[in-house]
């Protein structure tokens, strides 16, 4: 019989191990970061200029909270980052550095695929729809970047219990 309570999953430091032991990252001097929303990416950015490749978590999510159906559950949508130095003005070093991005992408999907079995022993699913969406080239000059978001709904307890109640 599958596993009835809920864990709490934390995606920041699944991607950060990721971003640890792929050989893709690693060979590309890869730093991880955790930022809070596009704007901490854009600081992330500007303070690693030393790094190759960075991949960042935002600690931010976008969620929803859902009572029809007879299966109330929660929605959140993690954001993640990842950008590339490239030469600046050189449009085949920036698309090399894309097609980099969209590998190391692919890479992180093939153990994402794994954690989805985990999770779902735990009542926690991925959605299995994952975009992956290249920024504007002009966001931040000498560097690709894109960004993937994941929804991962968790299933909640919404029995009336009157212990958690003062009496009226």
């Amino acid at each position: 019989m599958a596993n009835t309570k809920n864990i709490d999953w934390d995606s920041t430091a699944f991607f950060e191990r990721l971003t640890a032991t792929n050989k893709l990252a690693c060979d590309n001097q890869a730093k991880f970061c955790s930022v809070s929303g596009l704007d901490g990416f854009n600081e992330c950015l500007g303070t690693l200029k030393s790094a190759k490749l960075i991949v960042a978590a935002s600690d931010t999510s976008n969620g929803a909270f859902f009572m029809g159906d007879n299966t109330p559950h929660n929605d959140e949508v993690k954001l993640f980052f990842l950008a590339m130095r490239h030469k600046l003005d050189d449009m085949p070093a920036r698309k090399k550095a894309l097609d980099t991005l969209k590998e190391l992408f692919r890479q992180f999907m093939t153990k994402l695929v794994q954690e989805k079995i985990r999770l779902e022993e735990h009542n926690l699913y991925l959605d299995d729809a994952i975009s992956f969406t290249e920024i504007d080239q002009y966001f931040f000059s000498g560097m690709a970047c894109a960004y993937f978001q994941l929804k991962v709904t968790t299933y909640s307890d919404l029995r009336y219990n009157p212990d958690e109640w003062l009496e009226q």
